[in-house]
């Protein structure tokens, strides 16, 4: 039988029986189908009753957690009755749909049809698979998911209120809050969608050129500027000597076109999200050189959030969205979920990628256009705390690039905009694991941040736009 995860426990796997209903395999099934009958029976019922069955099997899996929050007094539960009989005994009092009205806020949804722009890379995996996976309909929203050509229009959109929320760059919310690049319009971060999954690729030419230091006059793309790509790719030149505003060109190119201008040699390499960085190894027009988790393993990459009027206007529609996300997320998380979910993401209306270069960056079992496989299981993950650490720095990374002018209160800011106070709480909500604190320090190619030190670590750079 097929296996998915729960997100609650890592170690119990959910069973889930064929798409047909009968208690056998698929592969089973299939041998008793012509082979043109299966093709067309898989493709027509086979995700959408998998994902079923796992949507129905994640909240079954959570009341009962709920009610028997003891880990043995659950399983001695579990063993002596039968999954079978605990849930018919449970739906007799509780039926599921009378659960899922009372895992929604108790006041009604301010809202209920909602338009949501995400712009097509794996990096906005837990927000697009909550819509084939029936995640946003169990919460009582009618979602429209909208793929959006590029960051700049996803700005705009959400400042003109055509989108309801978004798919953000994790620094976008903070800039547009403080008018960089546009009229300032109060955004926040409900949670992180990713983290890592970003990487430096290099266009073929260039695989005896590894060293850094060499790579003065390269041409380089990002999605936006204000992006963790933007930032770590300038961290990582500036490391090595180079001032990215001087011995580099920065491009702004939209991540569905790099490959493309990979190929015809307008630019040397992209710091970028992927699926991009693999499918240049799988159209053989370049490598990866890096992947960001080895500067910054945990770094944060896209959120998703909305505009602070929205959130006041329709606090308890923000809720369910809330809850819809972090189920997407918890289910991210785990390992054994990642094929499923690149099943989910590849279709057209969505990523419109190759599954197979779906796979290859979820797993993190991926060629690297050098000739190698290599296993990295955490080259993308899930985690949503927004860590308000995280904003800090940000922050110091745009004071240092002279996108922000004079002093900064980056504390006040990073709090404003990154609802991690609400993260928690809603996670909670969900049975899910909290963390503890606001700012913890991370480290970035070997130096260690601090928020309480932000000021002097801003200043503490050789290379720098006041340099």
């Amino acid at each position: 039988m097929t296996q998915y995860f729960d997100p609650y426990n890592a170690d119990r796997p959910l069973m889930l029986k064929c798409s047909c209903g009968k208690d056998h395999t698929v592969a089973e099934h299939q041998q008793e189908m012509s082979a043109e009958g299966a093709t067309a029976e898989l493709k027509r019922r086979s995700l959408s009753s998998e994902f079923e069955a796992y949507s129905n099997a994640f909240i079954e899996a959570t009341l009962v957690k709920a009610l028997f929050p003891q880990d043995d007094v659950r399983r001695r539960f579990l063993r002596a009755v039968g999954k079978g009989t605990a849930m018919a005994a449970i739906g007799s009092v509780l039926p599921l749909a009378s659960l899922q009205a009372m895992a929604q806020d108790k006041n009604a949804l301010e809202k209920t049809k909602l338009k949501i722009g995400f712009i097509p890379i794996t990096c906005a995996t837990p927000l697009i698979m909550a819509h084939p996976l029936g995640f946003y309909k169990k919460q009582g929203l009618d979602v429209e998911v909208t793929k959006t050509a590029g960051w700049a229009l996803i700005r705009d959109k959400m400042i003109n209120k055509e989108y309801d929320a978004t798919h953000f760059l994790s620094p976008m919310p903070l800039a547009i809050s403080m008018g960089l690049g546009s009229n300032p319009t109060p955004m926040n971060v409900a949670t992180i969608q990713n983290i890592n999954g970003q990487a430096i690729t290099l266009a073929l030419k260039h695989k005896n050129n590894r060293d850094p230091k060499n790579w003065k006059g390269f041409k380089f793309a990002i999605p936006f500027e204000y992006s963790m790509h933007n930032f770590l790719l300038r961290y990582y030149l500036a490391e090595a000597g180079l001032n990215p505003d001087t011995d580099v060109q920065l491009r702004v190119v939209p991540p569905a076109e790099m490959v493309a201008n990979l190929k015809a040699g307008n630019i040397d390499g992209f710091l970028g999200p992927d699926p991009f960085n693999q499918r240049a190894v799988y159209e053989e027009a370049g490598f990866i050189h890096i992947l960001t988790k080895d500067l910054w393993n945990g770094h944060p990459c896209c959120a998703f959030g909305t505009s602070t009027e929205f959130i006041q206007k329709n606090p308890n529609t923000f809720a369910a969205l809330y809850r819809a996300v972090l189920t997407a997320a918890a289910m991210a998380r785990q390992p054994g979920n990642r094929e499923l979910i690149a099943k989910v993401i590849a279709p057209a209306q969505y990523l419109n990628q190759p599954e197979a270069v779906l796979t290859q960056v979820l797993t993190g079992k991926f060629a690297d256009g050098l000739g190698n496989i290599q296993n990295v299981p955490d080259r993308a993950d899930f985690d949503p705390i927004p860590w308000q650490s995280m904003a800090v720095w940000m922050l110091t990374q745009m004071q240092r690039w002279g996108y922000v002018k004079g002093e900064v209160n980056y504390k006040q800011i990073a709090e404003k905009v990154f609802l991690l106070t609400d993260a928690k709480k809603r996670m909670k909500e969900l049975d899910q694991k909290v963390p503890e604190g606001a700012y913890p320090k991370f480290k970035i190619m070997g130096k260690e941040f601090d928020a309480d030190k932000a000021a002097a670590y801003a200043k503490s750079f050789a290379i720098s736009k006041a340099a």
